[in-house]
């Protein structure tokens, strides 16, 4: 008996390609190609396209890749303080690794480098501290002013008087060894600077590259 063939009124419509889960990152995705592999992110294909003995290399790209856009992340969500205390530290970092290079001591209690690492290098974060002469919370304006910011050790900047000059308080010694650096008048001149300094973000950001870059600069030359 011969068959009669299936005849439908209705075609069976398709529901599209079958999804896949991408080898790289793990996600499904519906392919657009029956050929398609991976997922529609380059990464996922260079990933994938590079050679067994090259993966290793491939993961790690895009471990930094996304630590980059981490970054960029988290640069995006900083604040005007944010920025502000990313450019003091440039500023201090520079200050302190000049002083340090070029041998000064505590401008507070006048401790040599050597005595102060003999007695104090076990400390976290090392012997050394780059302390503002007038403080930025009663001086902000001279927060970021590199005349401002020397070489200080690590108890002598946290306020102890453990190490200060004989009948001075920390800051006194400081005063007494800044005049001894620069000179009576430029400490004068210092203190009587109350010019408002009122930076922008990109202010900000443009202080804490120049001197990120001087402070490497300073350390290739030393090294």
């Amino acid at each position: 008996m011969k068959r009669t063939p299936l005849q439908r009124k209705t075609p069976l419509t398709s529901r599209g390609p079958r999804r896949k889960r991408c080898p790289s990152c793990l996600v499904m995705f519906a392919p657009a190609r029956a050929s398609q592999a991976v997922c529609g992110e380059i990464e996922c294909a260079i990933a994938h396209g590079q050679s067994e003995k090259g993966q290793e290399t491939a993961r790690k790209a895009l471990a930094d890749i996304g630590r980059r856009d981490i970054k960029v992340r988290k640069e995006a969500l900083k604040s005007r303080g944010d920025h502000l205390k990313d450019a003091e530290k440039a500023v201090r970092d520079y200050r302190r690794t000049y002083e340090v290079i070029i041998g000064s001591g505590c401008i507070s209690c006048g401790e040599s480098q050597e005595s102060i690492l003999a007695a104090q290098g076990w400390k976290t974060g090392g012997a050394f501290d780059a302390g503002h002469f007038l403080g930025k919370g009663a001086r902000p304006e001279l927060r970021l002013i590199p005349a401002n910011i020397w070489l200080q050790c690590k108890s002598c900047n946290s306020g102890s008087y453990m190490h200060a000059r004989k009948g001075h308080t920390v800051s006194q010694g400081f005063r007494v060894g800044l005049i001894a650096r620069i000179g009576l008048e430029a400490v004068e001149a210092l203190e009587a600077d109350h010019e408002p300094r009122k930076y922008t973000v990109d202010e900000l950001k443009a202080i804490t590259a120049e001197y990120r870059a001087k402070t490497r600069e300073l350390k290739r030359s030393a090294a």
